[in-house]
């Protein structure tokens, strides 16, 4: 075949993908975002065979969330940002890829990945091999942490200092980063899911109510907060009563909810004050001005920003968009990864894999 590379870039379109532990977004070169769905497969219990011929991913599946019979299993095979059942996740990426790319006429794409700055070689050899497993021909690995910084336009390759905390489902990612590389990072298994985990224990033992993963979130997005609102609010939750068996409802106040918060909370406070402890003089004296850019799901708890500025002193600011940062962020590589200067960052990070 004559020039095989460009052939195939026509054919097949190279993809980036935020692996997410609650959300996979996938954006496609040249096309943009293109898909933005929850990190759930449903299958036959005991088995990696997915219900539906292999069609129960993402939206599909987290409706089955805590309804489906005993011969049914409605898996999240991300947790805390890294892979916790391999055969699962191929299927998800395979079916994803798929789906984004109907026609690849049997090439293969190249795929820039984006993961955890935390996670260890293993896991990242785990990432590698599921993506060609589900059908990547090459694949490219990049920390979240920069990707997120990327994708929400920060002068990354600058020698100046750029402060992110990408605050996501699994992990909260804190870093600074100059001239293309993280000076100092904490990257911390504690995000969104904790958030909502926090919020089901405090029903269970305030209330004496069990309520599942869906209503936890929603309790999140409503009543959620970590600094005091100007307006409080009340919410009415259904569940199960632990005592009785049977259904009930409760009467919530956002009051209660953000100190239900608190722990995690304070958990990604404290990585916040200990990257910038870390941080070199001329770097912190950048940031004064500069600032913190909050990026990821997380970042949209009320009030998280008004909570780190208060406790740092430093300006702070929510990306617009925050959850499709990192996924911005890979496409913007894979939109000029012929670049050199791209091509280096890309580079950066395999050289840390050894490290």
């Amino acid at each position: 075949m004559l020039f095989p590379g460009i052939l195939g870039r026509f054919l097949s379109k190279d993809v980036g993908i935020d692996l997410g532990t609650a959300t996979t977004l996938v954006y496609v070169r040249g096309e943009g975002i293109v898909l933005a769905e929850p990190s759930v497969v449903a299958v036959y219990k005991g088995t990696s065979r997915v219900l539906l011929n292999g069609e129960a991913v993402g939206e599909v599946a987290k409706a089955m969330l805590g309804k489906t019979p005993g011969n049914i299993e409605a898996i999240r095979p991300m947790r805390d940002g890294v892979i916790a059942d391999y055969s699962i996740t191929e299927a998800m990426l395979s079916y994803f890829i798929r789906k984004v790319q109907p026609h690849s006429w049997g090439v293969a794409p190249q795929v820039v990945v984006a993961v955890p700055s935390g996670i260890t070689s293993v896991e990242k050899t785990a990432v590698r091999e599921s993506a060609k497993r589900a059908g990547a021909s090459r694949v490219h690995l990049v920390s979240e942490p920069k990707a997120a910084a990327i994708g929400v336009g920060l002068p990354v390759g600058e020698p100046v200092g750029n402060m992110i905390v990408d605050i996501g489902g699994g992990t909260t990612e804190v870093a600074v980063i100059s001239l293309g590389g993280i000076v100092t990072s904490e990257s911390l298994r504690i995000a969104g899911d904790e958030f909502d985990e926090a919020i089901s224990q405090h029903m269970r033992r305030t209330y004496n109510l069990m309520v599942g993963e869906a209503t936890a979130e929603r309790v999140k997005i409503e009543l959620g907060s970590a600094y005091p609102l100007e307006e409080e609010k009340t919410m009415v939750v259904k569940g199960r009563d632990l005592i009785a068996g049977l259904p009930r409802t409760a009467t919530i106040r956002s009051e209660e909810i953000r100190e239900a918060l608190k722990e995690p909370v304070e958990a990604i406070l404290s990585a916040v004050k200990q990257t910038l402890e870390r941080t070199p003089p001329e770097l912190s004296a950048d940031l004064i001005d500069r600032g913190i850019t909050l990026a990821g799901g997380g970042s949209l708890l009320r009030g998280m920003d008004k909570l780190i500025s208060r406790e740092t002193g430093l300006p702070v600011t929510v990306a617009d968009d925050p959850m499709t940062a990192v996924v911005r962020g890979t496409g913007a590589i894979l939109e000029d990864i012929d670049n050199n200067d791209v091509r280096d960052l890309l580079e950066a990070d395999a050289d840390n894999e050894g490290r």
